[in-house]
C-alpha cells in the first residue's frame, strides 16, 4: 500500500464526483506510486450520466497536468466504454500532451491476459448500462455467460453495498461454466474480496480498480506487485508491454 509521495510515479486520476471508492486503487498500489484525484460530475448511474461525465473533460485534465503527472487515468468503467476510450485519450492528449488510459481498456487487457473469454459479470449497474457493457464485451471477444447484479441508482448507493455481498454473489456461480469473473465498477468496495473469490472459485477475477492499477503499472514499467488482491496483481499474467515515454 502506498500512502506517501510518488517517487516512482504520479498518476492523474479522474474519478466520478459521487463515487466513494477512489481510495481502493491507492490502497492496492505499491509504495512510491501516488494517485492525484480530480473529480468528474457524476450523480446518477444511467447512460446519460455516464456520457455526461466526460462532457467537460478538458477542463479537468488540465488541472491534473498542473501536477506534472506521468499519465492520466480516466476511472469509470461504464463511462469510458460508452464514450469510447480512443476518443477520450485523443481529447486528453490534445488538451495536455500527456498519455492516458481508461478503465475499460484496462479491463479488456486484463481479461485477455488472464485468458478470460467466457465471463460472469457482476455489477451494481441499471439494466441499460449492463446491456451496453455486455455488447461492448461481446464486440471485443468476451462473452458474458452469466450476469448477477445489485443495481443502484447513484454512485453513493453503489459504494454502500457491503463487500461481503459481492463475495456472496460470486460464491453462487458455477465455475464449470466460465473461465473468469469480472466485477465491473470503479465505485464498489471489493479489493479485499478479490483473493477470497479466486480461492473459492479457482478462477481469475478481474475488477475495475484492480485492472486499472495493473495496466498502469505495466504501462509505466513499474514491476512492484502485491499478493493480496488476486492473481492479476501478483504478476501471474504479465507480458511485456510498451511504457509511457
Amino acid at each position: 500500500m502506498s500512502l506517501g509521495f510518488g517517487h516512482l510515479a504520479r498518476i492523474g486520476h479522474l474519478y466520478p464526483s459521487g463515487g466513494l471508492c477512489d481510495y481502493e486503487i491507492q490502497l492496492m498500489a505499491p509504495e512510491g506510486v501516488q494517485f492525484l484525484t480530480t473529480r468528474l460530475p457524476f450523480r446518477n448511474t444511467g447512460i446519460a450520466d455516464d456520457l455526461g461525465l466526460v462532457e467537460n473533460l478538458e477542463q479537468h485534465v488540465r488541472l491534473l497536468a498542473d501536477a506534472d503527472v506521468d499519465v492520466i487515468a480516466v476511472n469509470c468503467t461504464a463511462a469510458t466504454l460508452l464514450a469510447g476510450p480512443d476518443r477520450i485519450r485523443e481529447r486528453i492528449g490534445t488538451a495536455t500532451g500527456i498519455d492516458s488510459v481508461t478503465t475499460i481498456e484496462a479491463v479488456l487487457a486484463a481479461l485477455r491476459a488472464a485468458g478470460v473469454r467466457r465471463t460472469a459479470l457482476l455489477t451494481p449497474y441499471p439494466d441499460e448500462v449492463v446491456e451496453a457493457e455486455r455488447e461492448f464485451l461481446r464486440s471485443h471477444g468476451v462473452d458474458v455467460i452469466t450476469h448477477l447484479s445489485l443495481p443502484r441508482a447513484t454512485p453513493v448507493e453503489q459504494a454502500m453495498i457491503e463487500p461481503d455481498d459481492w463475495f456472496g454473489l460470486a460464491a453462487s456461480l458455477d465455475p464449470s461454466t466460465i473461465d473468469g469473473v469480472l466485477l465491473s465498477c470503479a465505485g464498489i468496495r471489493v479489493a479485499d474480496q478479490l483473493q477470497r473469490i479466486e480461492d473459492r472459485l479457482g478462477l481469475p477475477v478481474v475488477a475495475s480498480n484492480q485492472a486499472l492499477l495493473w495496466h498502469l503499472l505495466r504501462t509505466l514499467g513499474i514491476p512492484a506487485r502485491t499478493n493480496r488482491y488476486g492473481a492479476l496483481l501478483t504478476g501471474r499474467f504479465d507480458t511485456p508491454t510498451e511504457t509511457v515515454s
